[in-house]
């Protein structure tokens, strides 16, 4: 299969994609052959429930926010392309050749550009910032009951008011930025695999 599936990417796209995210041909025809034993439509795309098959997606408790990072806002679908960009975030930093994002002209594997991915995983609404609301849901999502509400709630008005700089009783990309400082981002979000 995974010769069939490598023979159905034209050599352009590869070299394309490989451009915008640094991932090597291998990794390319590799993932591509994954990206195609995911489509159970066998239609080039992957849909939410696709990705829901994938056991350690179905068991991780953010699983469904990391799924839906996947999807621009209002589609329902992944093609090849925006399912190859959202894991450029998962290379290793040391990767960094050419792969440039539009948007920040940075390697989509980038310090920035993983932190804003992290970052998005708390910002339900997509408002550019994280409400205590925002950060109750999450936690509720990774803790599940193992947690009183109480407990959660004093969690999360302890990480407001040790993240928010400015008063406004929210958590900024640059409060976030701030807080995990420190934090091997590079560690936490790489997948060595994809090396």
């Amino acid at each position: 299969m995974g010769s069939r599936a490598s023979s159905l990417l034209r050599e352009e796209d590869i070299e394309e994609i490989k451009k915008e995210t640094g991932f090597s041909h291998s990794q390319i025809t590799r993932l591509y052959s994954r990206f195609h034993s995911l489509d159970k439509g066998e239609n080039g795309a992957l849909s939410r429930e696709d990705f829901q098959r994938i056991p350690e997606l179905a068991i991780n408790p953010l699983g469904d926010r990391i799924i839906n990072a996947f999807f621009p806002e209002g589609e329902d679908q992944v093609n090849f392309r925006g399912f190859m960009r959202t894991l450029a975030h998962f290379r290793p930093v040391e990767d960094n050749e050419k792969n440039k994002d539009g948007a920040t002209g940075e390697p989509l594997n980038s310090r920035t550009n993983k932190l804003l991915f992290a970052f998005r995983l708390y910002d339900l609404d997509r408002d550019d910032k994280i409400s205590r609301d925002e950060l109750l849901q999450v936690l509720r999502m990774m803790v599940g009951v193992n947690i009183s509400d109480e407990q959660l709630g004093s969690i999360a008005d302890r990480t407001i008011q040790e993240a928010d700089t400015n008063g406004d009783m929210c958590i900024s990309f640059n409060e976030f930025t701030k807080v995990l400082e420190k934090v091997d981002v590079e560690q936490k979000m790489s997948i060595r695999f994809l090396h």
